[in-house]
Order: C-alpha cells, then sequence, then structure tokens
C-alpha cells in the first residue's frame, strides 16, 4: 500500500521511515518549489498549533521560519534581531491590549 503525502519533512524523515522498515520515495526541491513548500509548512504548522494549542508545534513554526529566513540568504538570528527591533519601537503583546477603533 502506498500513501501519499506530497509535503515537505524533516531531513531524517527518510531515514526513520527506512529504520521502520519501509522505504520512501523522495525528490529534492529546485529553489521555487522548497520556497512553497515552506510556505505551505508555515501553514500547515500553524493550523496544527492552533488546533493542539501545543508548544512542540510552536516549536515547529519556528524551524520553519529559520528554513524561511536562510532560504532567504538570512538567519534566524537577523529574524529576532528585527523582532527586537520592532518590539522596541511598537511594543510587544504583554499588556495584551486589543484595538477596538480610532477615530479620527
Amino acid at each position: 500500500m502506498i500513501i501519499l503525502h506530497n509535503k515537505l519533512v524533516r531531513d531524517n524523515i527518510p531515514d526513520i521511515i527506512k529504520s521502520n522498515g519501509q522505504s520512501a520515495k523522495t525528490v529534492i526541491l529546485d529553489d521555487e518549489k522548497y520556497t512553497a513548500a515552506l510556505e505551505k509548512k508555515l501553514k500547515e504548522e500553524t493550523r496544527e498549533y492552533l488546533h493542539s494549542k501545543e508548544l512542540m508545534e510552536l516549536a515547529d513554526i519556528l524551524e520553519v521560519v529559520e528554513a524561511l529566513a536562510k532560504n532567504q540568504g538570512s538567519s534566524f538570528d537577523e529574524v529576532l534581531e528585527l523582532k527586537k527591533q520592532k518590539q522596541e519601537k511598537n511594543g510587544a503583546f504583554d499588556k495584551r491590549i486589543f484595538l477596538v477603533s480610532v477615530k479620527k
């Protein structure tokens, strides 16, 4: 029986599948397909977090964000620096402020 997945997986998944006595058909994606697969993976991991509320799913989201940063020729550290800059300028979400409206 063949189960179709058609999704980006972590690097060790083919070896894990093999160690379970199964075989996996894989392909290496070109840049364009890899970017699209990462973006799809980000949506998938976000949905999984929103459904489960598990910290492990947040870790998966960060893994995809790191891969996206590398794919853009950057790094996770640069993303964290940009986060810090934005936090210094606009604040964080610690105060739980919910903006209802602005009157002009």
